[in-house]
């Protein structure tokens, strides 16, 4: 399912002054609740969002879509394919896609060590709106990590 905001503005930062063009992002998360949450921040900021609710329909949704998105969003632990093997798959088959990882588990962060080179960031759940709008802002301002 694809949401677009009304505007055609160019999103900014929550939390600073500098402008980030409006992205294409594709959210992995199976939890409906936050889906909803990361969904409508990220539309309000004038993204394209795109959801997937685990990790093989949003690898399903980048290979038909020829990894046509800016960035990855994408929960740690879901069903069926969790986010890292999400994000392992994407680094190999789209290697310059930006990945943001998010969990609400500290075992799930330390899942994490040791692939750093893959992904942007995690980022701690629960999180306000402001703090997912500005993790997105800075991994965007970071862009594509070198193939």
């Amino acid at each position: 399912m694809t949401y677009r905001c009304g505007s055609s503005r160019a999103a900014t930062q929550s939390q600073g002054s500098a402008e980030a063009a409006v992205a294409r992002i594709l959210i992995a998360e199976d939890e409906e609740p936050v889906r909803t949450l990361v969904t409508r921040a990220l539309t309000e900021e004038g993204h394209v969002v795109v959801v997937a609710t685990d990790g093989a329909e949003a690898l399903d949704t980048l290979q038909s879509q020829d990894g046509g998105f800016e960035l990855l969003l994408a929960d740690i632990k879901m069903p069926v394919m969790d986010g890292i093997a999400l994000a392992l798959a994407v680094a190999r088959d789209f290697p310059k896609l930006p990945i943001l990882l998010m969990t609400g588990y500290a075992d799930q962060r330390e899942r994490v060590s040791g692939l750093e080179a893959l992904i942007v960031d995690v980022i701690a759940k629960p999180f306000a709106l402001a703090e997912i709008k500005f993790a997105v802002a800075s991994a965007l301002a970071k862009g594509k990590r070198p193939p």
